[in-house]
């Protein structure tokens, strides 16, 4: 057993912080990102024992953090109005130029929008994942991502109309 602690404790090192960013990036609030890592470290652990790999374990703790984020989104519409407009605003990501005015952009789009954008593009998942982690069909994703990367484009400017937005993005 002291074994198996270990290799969590290893775990959480490596990946709390990445969870953690990865629960800003759909929220906006440092607040509810801590929340949800460690509601998702917290889970990871419960089910160390049948995850099989470590790449298993951090693929559930994505899982666990994006449903936990999608189950906060179906509350009332006021609540959700009310956390966006309270969201932290100091934190200020440490980009320059172009990438500054993307992030602002990024904020906003509708949280729907932004988390197909963030899975896809920041984590590099493929859409089918990425529909599997909202609970989508993947067409709906598909839809999100160019919706999203239109709004995108419509808010930077004509600069932006013709060029990737995301380094990904010109990949495919």
């Amino acid at each position: 057993m002291a074994g198996e602690n270990r290799e969590f404790v290893d775990f959480f090192g490596d990946e709390y912080w990445p969870l953690r960013r990865l629960g800003y990036l759909l929220t906006g609030s440092w607040h509810e990102a801590d929340e949800l890592a460690q509601e998702a470290t917290a889970r990871t652990f419960a089910a160390w024992t049948r995850l099989r790999r470590r790449d298993q374990a951090a693929a559930y703790a994505r899982k666990v953090l994006v449903n936990r984020h999608r189950s906060l989104l179906r509350r009332t519409l006021v609540e959700a109005r009310h956390v966006m407009a309270h969201r932290e605003e100091g934190y200020e990501p440490d980009f320059s130029g172009d990438d500054h005015l993307l992030w602002h952009a990024l904020q906003q789009l509708p949280a729907r929008h932004r988390a197909a954008l963030v899975l896809r593009f920041y984590l590099d998942l493929p859409e089918a994942e990425v529909a599997r982690l909202l609970g989508v069909p993947p067409g709906t994703v598909k839809s999100w991502v160019h919706r999203g990367l239109s709004r995108l484009r419509a808010r930077l400017g004509p600069a932006y109309q013709a060029e990737p937005l995301l380094d990904t993005e010109a990949r495919r």
